[in-house]
């Protein structure tokens, strides 16, 4: 097992990864928010509460990232990780993440979590709260929308690596495409299938 310091450092490792991953496609939300606070009555808080909502969405991700950590110990202490690139080394344990990460792309969570991420103005519109603790709130309600529709997607690092670098930034270009892509619904839907055809070719070569 790992000693408290090491346990430390690497959930602050996958948090700050979460942060680097996440954040850009948060970024529309965040500013969508900071606008309207500062046209509304709370105009001279805008800032510091975009700040907190920012916060808020973050310490979702930080939920994700102690689940992690804890599957990453695991891992190693069964011997199914490699430890300097904390990648999964079972063959089959790889191609099964695949596809459940491929058939999740098809589950209505899915669909639900990614439409509210791709419709910011309404989501600000119908989780509106007032004050600090309303702005924190607000962003964790929106980091967790946001970690059910990608939460899939970055149990994949454990399949290409944690410490590959081309990985981390390709699975960080889909998310944003993916969100930022509006209403069009054939991208989810392809990953889909590529990731259950990848999952089962890799089974079974």
């Amino acid at each position: 097992g790992w000693s408290l310091n090491m346990a430390v450092i690497m959930f602050l490792m996958w948090w700050f990864m979460m942060v680097a991953m996440m954040t850009p496609s948060a970024a529309p939300t965040l500013l969508l928010f900071h606008n309207l606070k500062k046209m509304g009555a709370e105009a001279s808080k805008a800032l510091s509460q975009t700040y907190l909502f920012l916060s808020g969405y973050l310490a979702a991700w930080a939920i994700f990232s102690v689940v992690a950590c804890v599957l990453q110990s695991k891992l190693e202490q069964a011997g199914l990780a490699n430890e300097m690139m904390m990648q999964i080394s079972s063959v089959y344990l790889c191609g099964g993440l695949l596809i459940l990460a491929g058939l999740y792309q098809f589950t209505p969570l899915k669909h639900a979590c990614l439409e509210k991420c791709r419709a910011p103005a309404k989501f600000l519109a119908e989780n509106n709260r007032k004050g600090a603790s309303g702005a924190f709130v607000m962003g964790a309600h929106h980091g967790m929308f946001c970690l059910g529709c990608c939460w899939a997607i970055m149990v994949l690092l454990f399949v290409g690596g944690v410490m590959n670098l081309y990985w981390i930034a390709g699975l960080a270009i889909y998310v944003a495409f993916e969100k930022l892509l509006g209403h069009n619904g054939w991208l989810d839907k392809v990953l889909g299938i590529a990731l259950v055809g990848a999952g089962g070719l890799l089974m079974i070569a």
